[in-house]
């Protein structure tokens, strides 16, 4: 099968060097910016792309929704399959391209845009063919693992943590989307869509690390609990479906406690299978590339659908949901939360609350922090 590329990228270049090197795939042409176009195999024009009898699928590594989004709808309406790992894409306008792709009878799979190299989504996609899947989640963003596995482990503090993370390229020069949790809410969308035909596109309950702080950090420790940001999706009593990120302090022993620096670990709990877990490198340039050539390979080998071209858009539905918080907040300001046990360290009070609804405790916090409060909050995962 020949494959052109869009996108020269960090990506981009490793899925050229490795389809250099597969068996039974070609690269055929690159799509670069305008004036980047130095060797024979470089183009700067999607149609000309489109237009190759000679290209059989594209892979689409350029990040972001556009140009993404029209490329790849030229791509599939030209009758080339596509495979991408572009997360973003996917939770913007993955229902559209996924019928736009059955439409033309071509494939459209997306992997490598949850968990780089680990193979979450393909196996999640097998697994709900023939299986109900009661859950799915885990740790899907490696640079905020990586921060707190710093803090907890090595001991440093947030902005330390940071810089690191910068310095040896796990967290970009804006980090917001991964340490607000953006970046994992993005992927347990891909992950709801392919597991319930459910894309859920608003009503989350979205929070991510940038409260957390060394004292934080060492209330835990001596806790026996460990830190890490999961994200959870599946469908509650109701029939309707949960998606949300958030920090979550689990036991020493838990398999998430054993998931260090940069590491995703993605789970899904099947009816009769039960839990199953992928731990692996969840970015950069091989892992990611690696999953873009698995999925080039399952288009090869005839599987065309990894979100069907039914997939409905929803709201998630939290509030059904019910977990106990561990929250540090102005002593001041602790009336506000149901408490089950609190205790009051000068101006700071930390405790654990009753079991509460996710949503409440998300509406809670923002609340507090519009007053002007310093508030953290982690669900106690036992």
């Amino acid at each position: 099968m020949r494959v052109s590329v869009l996108g020269y990228g960090t990506v981009g270049v490793g899925v050229c060097e490795m389809l250099e090197k597969a068996e039974g795939l070609e690269l055929r042409k690159v799509l670069v910016r305008p004036g980047k176009a130095d060797k024979p195999f470089k183009v700067t024009s999607i149609e000309e792309i489109c237009a190759d009898p000679e290209t059989d699928a594209v892979v689409e590594v350029m990040g972001g929704v556009e140009p993404a989004f029209s490329f790849v709808s030229a791509a599939l309406r030209a009758g080339k399959h596509a495979v991408t790992s572009n997360k973003a894409l996917v939770a913007a306008h993955g229902p559209e391209l996924a019928r736009l792709a059955a439409e033309k009878g071509v494939g459209f799979l997306f992997s490598a845009a949850c968990g780089g190299a680990v193979p979450f989504l393909h196996n999640l996609a097998l697994a709900a063919e023939s299986d109900r899947i009661v859950s799915v989640g885990g740790i899907l963003n490696g640079t905020t693992n990586f921060m707190l596995d710093a803090m907890q482990r090595r001991g440093m503090d947030y902005a330390d943590a940071l810089k690191e993370a910068q310095s040896l390229g796990y967290a970009e020069a804006d980090p917001t989307a991964d340490v607000s949790g953006l970046d994992a809410l993005r992927k347990i969308m891909l992950g709801c869509a392919v597991a319930y035909d459910k894309l859920p596109c608003e009503g989350f309950s979205l929070e991510g690390i940038e409260s957390v702080t060394a004292d934080d950090v060492q209330h835990f420790r001596a806790k026996g609990l460990v830190l890490r940001l999961l994200v959870s999706g599946g469908l509650n009593e109701r029939g309707t479906l949960y998606a949300f990120v958030q920090p979550c302090l689990l036991p020493a022993s838990s398999p998430e406690a054993s998931v260090l620096k940069n590491f995703n670990m993605a789970k899904y709990r099947g009816e009769n299978a039960g839990d199953i877990l992928f731990i692996g490198q969840g970015a950069g340039r091989y892992p990611t590339a690696s999953a873009v050539l698995r999925d080039l390979s399952d288009i090869a080998h005839g599987r065309r659908e990894m979100m069907k071209s039914s997939c409905v858009r929803v709201a998630a539905d939290n509030s059904a949901v019910e977990k106990r918080y561990y929250v540090r907040l102005d002593a001041a300001l602790s009336d506000c939360l149901p408490f089950a046990e609190k205790e009051i360290d000068g101006a700071l009070a930390r405790g654990v609350t009753k079991a509460i609804p996710v949503t409440e405790m998300h509406a809670k916090a923002k609340m507090l922090r519009e007053r002007g409060a310093a508030v953290f909050f982690a669900a106690m995962e036992e």
